[in-house]
């Protein structure tokens, strides 16, 4: 009989549930200990009752386990398999599919299915279970787990023979990756991909997993054994399996029902942000930055929800804590080894306390969040440096991640060959150094370095490189980065350059050049795999980075990119027709922008990271005809997933009949829950178009949410950040004057130096025609004084006196 127990690090979220699978596969003991990047899954005391589901993980999901196995193994029916099949590969039906990572599992012998009605119907008429597995192109344990399993010929035959197989680009579909992983979430405490869920015919899940090794070892059981196990229970006990999946399922529905009734108010802005505060404060990491020990994710809106906070509170020692915090932990972040020092951009996340060994996959959405966050610290601080880390991130994002369409790709692999003769793969390969490399590379010496020194010698002491690498063997559990070395800045410039007796400008030169070398090394270094899905929702993103940024540097160059990429998202994730945002599109063969035969229609991360993208590029732009198209995205969003009867946004289109759960995102992680988002861009709306509706409306998706952001707002903080906007209102800053005009771009300019996390920023330029004067009346009685641009301020419904100087605007800003 199967038993899981575990003792649950603390966590953000709700509490799980204690869950056994009661047939006789195994006897299975677990203990947590660590939390991944997602947070724990959320269950109602009622499933506590429920032994339903076992999910079986590595280190290497998002929750880490450690493992106690003892067998207690049932006899009976055989599962059907066959000898290892030729070593001819043949495509099976994902070879027609767009999706980089169905593609890469096109010659898998296994009878593949996408998503969709035929699989359904298969399982149906011939009463098999179905396997579903859920990954991404980029994800490290995917790969392992299809060369260890799913090209393997027999366990190939019998996952065909005994199961309708579906494979899921989970961010192609993240519809059926949202519901399938609250259920492994709920009954296991934690998840992560791949995801490995097995389900009824009619879709209903009953065992859940994530990775899963391919043989028994030691008292951990095999995917092929795990496999024979659910066949023969299949076979024998259907019943109970189907009923264990129902009530899970009929459970999940109730403990995600997130609503308020009309009577509800939203929680107190001033107690749920000081507790939020406390809450990360709590978590704070002080020697390194970052919340928790490891692995330590960049996580962005805790960032962005501190800066906040200290902009509210600048002189209490809360306040000058939460600077601190954020500050520090940028800095770290940016001289570790999660920062691609040659390269540009950041890493997914560190595997250590120190920032420094990354699991090296590089995704969009966490370049788009760590643009805004730094460009924010530029503004809050003055501090170049962080401008600089901005633009870093932005160039490796023009750079690696762009389409000459506008759009952005999704991601690029942490695995690559080593070699070109290579033939395996390993993690972090394209981005590693050894000392001889640094050595042949940098060896010539450093004129007027004391000792003779070379610029290599530079080099390595400044980036930490060591002869024997400076990867700890606990941080490479395989050996693939033995004797390598990631960057790391383990010393200041100016320290640097005390060591070899050299100028501070004298080292700037030779690490500068020294990257420019190992740069020119690596293009001649097998990429990494890219991944050219376009999805609209990380463009939305990252549209709000270069907008953002470029309006506070004050770049034309960043602001025309998110121009581009905001006219990429209109031609060709727009479909005018339907008035429908679609989620996808792909780079064809050809370099062209493709479509599939049905496009997937928008979810609600779609709409809410666009309409917030377009509102950022119109107050970089305060080209009216973003946010025009930001309110007609709005009102197809209000239509589509609004909850009228209990409030707030559900994920997906709660008419879809395939999906079992309608949820309610209700934390911010790797990215912010679309309702945090939208909870802002709705109350920024309403100042735009003059609709109260909508900041009532963002009141009661606030209130629908109350109970999570009363009692654990660390798993909301961007939510937060919407709760405080309404109860500190958003001061309008308008200016009159010519849209050319120097004087007009000087109050720009100092307008978007600061950082105002509570204001709108709009343009009167005289157009009485124009969208905003159409939605905005009172702009036509604004007029430039003297014939200067000048700045009105409005808050709360006062206005202050009109100003026509840099100087008086600032100080107005900051009253």
């Amino acid at each position: 009989m199967l038993r899981l127990a575990w003792a649950r690090s603390q966590s953000t979220s709700r509490s799980t549930i204690k869950s056994g699978f009661t047939y006789d596969l195994f006897r299975l003991e677990k203990t947590t200990t660590s939390q991944h990047e997602r947070g724990i899954g959320h269950t109602p005391v009622a499933l506590r009752k429920l032994h339903s589901v076992f999910c079986l993980r590595t280190p290497h999901s998002r929750l880490s386990t450690t493992w106690k196995a003892s067998f207690s193994m049932a006899s009976g029916g055989e599962v059907t398999s066959s000898p290892p099949a030729s070593p001819v590969k043949q495509s099976n039906r994902l070879a027609e599919e767009r999706s980089p990572y169905l593609l890469q599992h096109a010659y898998n012998p296994v009878d593949w299915y996408p998503w969709g009605q035929d699989a359904f119907d298969k399982a149906k008429k011939e009463n098999k279970p179905i396997f579903l597995s859920v990954g991404y192109s980029t994800c490290h344990w995917c790969h392992v787990m299809e060369r260890e399993s799913f090209e393997d010929a027999e366990i190939g035959k019998i996952l065909s023979d005994n199961f309708v197989c579906i494979k899921v680009d989970r961010e192609e579909r993240p519809d059926v990756d949202k519901v399938y992983m609250a259920f492994v979430q709920a009954t296991s405490g934690g998840g992560g991909w791949p995801m490995s869920v097995w389900l009824t015919p009619d879709l209903r899940p009953f065992i859940g997993g994530t990775y899963f090794p391919p043989k028994d070892s030691g008292l951990r059981p095999g995917f092929k054994t795990i496999l024979t196990r659910i066949t023969e229970q299949w076979r024998r006990n259907r019943r109970t399996l189907e009923s264990s999946g129902e009530r899970v399922i009929a459970a999940l529905k109730k403990s995600n029902a997130i609503a308020a009734s009309a009577d509800d108010i939203p929680p107190p802005a001033i107690t749920v942000a000081k507790r939020c505060f406390l809450q990360l404060a709590n978590s704070y990491e002080e020697e390194y930055g970052g919340f928790n020990d490891s692995p330590k994710f960049p996580s962005p809106v805790n960032l962005m929800f501190l800066m906040t906070f200290w902009a509210k509170n600048r002189s209490s020692t809360e306040g000058a804590e939460a600077l601190q915090m954020t500050l520090h932990t940028l800095r770290k972040m940016a001289l570790g080894g999660i920062h691609d020092h040659v390269g540009q951009g950041f890493h997914r996340y560190s595997t250590d306390s120190s920032w420094h060994i990354p699991h090296f996959e590089k995704m969009l959405y966490d370049q788009a969040q760590l643009a805004v966050a730094y460009i924010t610290a530029f503004q809050v601080s003055g501090e170049q440096f962080f401008a600089d880390v901005a633009r870093d991130v932005l160039l490796y994002v023009s750079r690696d991640l762009s389409d000459k369409s506008g759009g952005f790709y999704s991601a690029e692999d942490a695995d690559s060959l080593p070699t070109a003769e290579s033939s395996e793969k390993k993690e972090g390969a394209f981005c590693v150094w050894t000392a001889g490399d640094i050595r042949s590379l940098l060896g010539e010496p450093a004129e007027g370095a004391t000792g003779g020194a070379t610029k290599a010698d530079i080099f390595m002491q400044h980036y930490g490189v060591k002869e024997q690498g400076n990867v700890e063997p606990e941080k490479d559990p395989h050996g693939e980065l033995q004797g390598q070395n990631v960057l790391i800045v383990r010393y200041s410039v100016e320290l640097t350059a005390a060591r070899f007796g050299l100028s501070v400008e004298k080292v700037k030169e030779v690490l500068a050049a020294g990257r420019e070398k190992l740069a020119q090394v690596r293009k001649g270094r097998p990429p990494p795999h890219l991944d050219t899905k376009m999805l609209s929702s990380w463009n939305g993103l990252m549209l709000s980075g270069f907008a953002r940024a470029g309006a506070v540097l004050g770049d034309r160059a960043l602001l025309e990119r998110a121009e581009k990429a905001a006219q990429f998202l209109r031609d060709q994730l727009w479909d005018e027709a339907g008035q429908r945002l679609l989620h996808a599109c792909y780079r064809g063969e050809e370099m062209q922008v493709e479509q599939i035969a049905s496009p997937i229609p928008g979810f609600l991360d779609d709409y809410a990271f666009v309409v917030c993208g377009l509102l950022d590029l119109y107050e970089a732009t305060l080209s009216p005809r973003w946010l025009q198209w930001a309110e007609e995205l709005q009102l197809q969003q209000d239509a589509l997933f609004w909850d009228s009867k209990g409030s707030g946004y559900f994920s997906t289109d709660p008419s879809d009949p395939t999906m079992l759960l309608a949820l309610k995102q209700d934390q911010d992680g790797a990215e912010p829950s679309a309702n945090s988002v939208a909870a802002l861009s709705l109350l920024r709306l309403s100042h735009y178009t003059g609709k109260q509706e909508w900041a009532h409306r963002s009141l009661q998706l606030l209130t629908a949410f109350a109970d999570r952001l009363i009692k654990v707002p660390i798993a909301l903080p961007d939510m937060v950040r919407g709760l405080m906007a309404h109860h500190y209102a958003l001061k309008q800053v308008v200016i009159c004057g010519e849209p050319d005009a120097e004087d007009t771009a000087r109050l720009i300019t100092c307008v978007n130096s600061l950082f105002l996390p509570h204001k709108v920023l709009m343009l009167a330029d005289g157009d009485a025609d124009g969208f905003l004067y159409q939605r905005l009346p009172v702009l036509s009685s604004l007029r430039p004084l003297e014939g200067k641009a000048t700045a009105h301020v409005c808050h709360n419904f006062t206005c202050a006196l009109p100003v026509t100087s840099p100087e008086e605007l600032k100080r107005l800003l900051k009253e």
